[in-house]
């Protein structure tokens, strides 16, 4: 059994590790914030993700739902559970169009732990303020 400071020590090398794979990388993805259950996702504007120079494609949307989801579960996942993650299921509302070349935020909660599944509510602001998207995940770490 993992110690609750080597726990802590995991937890942050997800941390470090996410916006370092490769295709979160290659997106730019900044972690803004990492709290227990609280994730914060910051999408920097590219109009190569857009679908009219402006306007961002839904599944890049999706993909920074799914990965601030995803960055919530782990945030305060017991390893002594496991390591192995995948998304279970996702459902995203799109309720409007990000303002011209702004940043998206997405906000992550983990709402509720069982021994494998964990669900997580996200939202998703532009720079101004205005809400993008809204979502659900189920998310597995076993």
């Amino acid at each position: 059994m993992l110690s609750e400071a080597e726990q802590r020590q995991h937890r942050q090398a997800i941390r470090e590790l996410f916006p370092r794979t490769p295709h979160m990388s290659s997106l730019g993805v900044v972690v803004e914030r990492y709290e227990p259950d609280d994730v914060v996702m910051r999408l920097p504007f590219r109009e190569d993700l857009t679908n009219d120079g402006s306007a961002y494609h839904g599944g890049v949307i999706a993909t920074l739902m799914d990965s601030a989801g995803g960055l919530a579960a782990w945030s305060n996942h017991d390893f002594d559970k496991g390591a192995r993650a995948a998304t279970i299921s996702i459902s995203i509302q799109y309720l409007g169009v990000s303002t011209p070349g702004s940043d998206l935020w997405c906000a992550a909660t983990a709402l509720r732990r069982g021994r494998e599944l964990i669900f997580c509510e996200m939202r998703v602001r532009d720079s101004a303020g205005r809400i993008v998207a809204d979502g659900h995940l189920t998310y597995r770490i076993a």
